[in-house]
């Protein structure tokens, strides 16, 4: 009884989830946007998801976040007119079974604006 209660709590999955929400854009300009001299595009966003078995394989949780950064904005199609990405977040997600399986997501998202004036 003993042993099966061990190996159920052994092999019981956890997951978190995490919202950074401090700058990951190394891409900064600053613009104002306290007058009407803009409109909202679109919403653009990216998602990249590794795994890890027994804690091997894939890449940094660093890495993650910025190639998930970087498909948001390969996405967001910045060619052609003054456009900008902003309100940038990053959304980090693991799903684990102890300590055999683990999956962390990491979601990029934002708003692209253009200027029309």
């Amino acid at each position: 009884m003993g042993m099966a209660f061990a190996a159920i709590l052994g092999l019981t999955s956890c997951g978190t989830s995490s919202h950074l929400s401090h700058n990951q854009n190394q891409n900064q300009t600053s613009v104002v946007l306290n007058q009407a001299n803009y409109k909202v595009v679109e919403t653009v966003s990216a998602k990249v998801t590794q795994i890890y078995v027994f804690g091997l394989g894939g890449i940094t949780a660093k890495a993650l976040r910025e190639s998930a950064l970087s498909k948001m904005m390969n996405s967001a199609n910045l060619n052609g007119g003054s456009k900008a990405i902003i309100n940038t977040n990053v959304q980090e997600t693991v799903k684990m079974i102890t300590p055999i399986y683990m999956e962390r997501t990491v979601t990029a998202s934002g708003t692209v604006v253009e200027f029309t004036k």
